[in-house]
């Protein structure tokens, strides 16, 4: 009957309107990475899992640092405990006793800041909510004797600054942007310089046009991808806001909540009957030993 009534208030919602509003079950919702891009972020059993609002933009920048590329490395602090999945995401978990510690994503990979021809570091944006705008961070580079992470600050509010050391941005040519770049964007970097030297370009212009070639190699995101993939990432949260409230925008996802609701319901009732009927087989055990223990003979007493 419950299944029945969910299901004709589904629908009748659907004709009213566009909006479907049904209420499943109260539950958590399930913010903040258990998916198809990373395994790696699984929490305890009792702990929502984490989950990156936008996927990680593909592997860019010198080639000798995609050994590094979905390799996590840890860092623990007396508040925090940090783990940097590169060119993947950026995880935080707070050390404290209250009642509902932060663990969440700090940021996502997306591009490089690049400066004087030079990668100086990996950007992470669209990390999980923090009042008005989202948890960012900045990874730089530094050279030392084995990789790991050896510093991780808070320059301003959810603004983030993490270290990495690593033997690999040690020569002084490691980290250059130039020789990483196609043939073809090779040449359109020497004709810019050719153009700024002759000043046939400002040097705003300059950087515009180096910008371009910088997005068409890989190390920067476009502006219009930038406002897409922020856009996508609300839309998303939103959509599962109103999933966590039982509330549905489209017919598919009513009737795909209501199978589910119905499997459960289904489930349930299987789990009573069979209980039900160990009941009934205990309770007839019971009663054929009563009867055999107040029969005459068993209450001749034996010698």
């Amino acid at each position: 009957m419950l299944v029945l009534l969910i299901l004709l208030c589904c629908f009748l919602q659907l004709s009213a309107s566009e909006q479907i509003a049904m209420k499943i079950v109260e539950e958590p919702s399930s913010y903040g990475w258990n998916n198809m891009w990373d395994q790696r972020h699984r929490t305890e059993p009792n702990e929502p899992k984490l989950t990156m609002r936008v996927a990680p933009a593909n592997f860019s920048g010198p080639q000798h640092l995609k050994k590094f590329w979905n390799e996590c490395f840890k860092l623990d602090d007396n508040s925090y405990s940090y783990e940097v999945c590169h060119f993947s995401n950026i995880t935080q978990q707070e050390k404290s006793l209250r009642w509902n510690p932060y663990h969440g994503i700090l940021g996502v990979y997306q591009e490089w800041e690049i400066e004087n021809n030079t990668f100086v570091a990996m950007l992470y944006r669209e990390g999980d909510r923090c009042g008005t705008s989202y948890r960012r961070v900045r990874v730089v580079f530094a050279c030392g004797e084995k990789n790991q992470l050896t510093n991780a600050s808070e320059p301003s509010t959810c603004h983030y600054q993490i270290t990495f050391v690593t033997p690999y941005v040690c020569h002084p040519h490691s980290m250059l942007v130039y020789p990483t770049l196609s043939k073809e964007l090779q040449l359109a970097w020497d004709r810019l310089e050719g153009a700024l030297y002759q000043e046939e370009v400002t040097e705003k212009g300059y950087k515009k046009k180096l910008a371009k070639i910088f997005e068409s190699a890989g190390y920067y995101l476009s502006l219009s991808m930038k406002k897409e993939l922020a856009k996508k990432a609300k839309e998303e949260e939103k959509q599962k806001e109103n999933e966590a409230k039982g509330e549905f925008d489209n017919l598919a996802k009513c009737s795909e909540e209501y199978n589910k609701l119905k499997n459960e319901v289904e489930g349930l009732r299987t789990l009573l009957a069979l209980r039900g009927h160990e009941g009934t087989e205990h309770n007839d055990h019971n009663s054929t030993a009563k009867s055999n223990n107040s029969s005459p003979a068993a209450q001749i007493p034996t010698h």
